[in-house]
């Protein structure tokens, strides 16, 4: 068995600006609520190995693992992998832009399978994915579309 996800978004903002923010790896702790820090570890061409590591879990575990992008802007299109796969027996993540009436349409594929030995399956795993997408797509929409002038930046909490 394996996990197949697909999440899409409308941002109001031009597909330059979309891409250009989207895919500055160093910057994603800023665009993502989920990620505490980006590290770049090696740049061949436009692929990209980097490090991500999340901020603390609700136990406190800090997951971290390497992946590595290649994004295609002539075709506005992504490809990724986690490196190290951790709980997943791979991995794999395809990304997609197109320009849409009142801005840009961005699409997140995701196909992957867990471990055995994992703590979840990939059922648990697909329905995870498609939550945290879901949000983590909205805090893009948002900051891209406040970066563009289209809408305010939101205030942030410390709840």
């Amino acid at each position: 068995m394996a996990g197949h996800t697909q999440n899409e978004i409308t941002i109001a903002a031009p597909v330059d600006l979309v891409w250009e923010m989207t895919n500055d790896v160093e910057k994603w702790p800023q665009l993502f609520s989920e990620y505490a820090s980006a590290e770049i570890l090696k740049q061949e061409g436009a692929k990209c190995t980097f490090r991500l590591t999340m901020h603390p879990d609700e136990n406190g575990t800090v997951w971290s693992w390497v992946s590595e992008r290649e994004p295609d802007r002539a075709t506005l299109t992504v490809k990724a992998r986690r490196v190290e796969t951790g709980p997943f027996a791979h991995m794999d993540i395809h990304w997609r832009y197109e320009e849409v009436p009142g801005g840009t349409r961005m699409v997140w594929t995701q196909d992957f399978a867990m471990k055995p030995e994992a703590p979840v399956d990939d059922d648990w795993m697909t329905d995870n994915i498609n939550k945290n997408s879901k949000v983590q797509m909205a805090l893009i929409r948002d900051k891209v579309e406040a970066a563009a002038g289209r809408r305010p930046e939101p205030a942030l909490t410390t709840d």
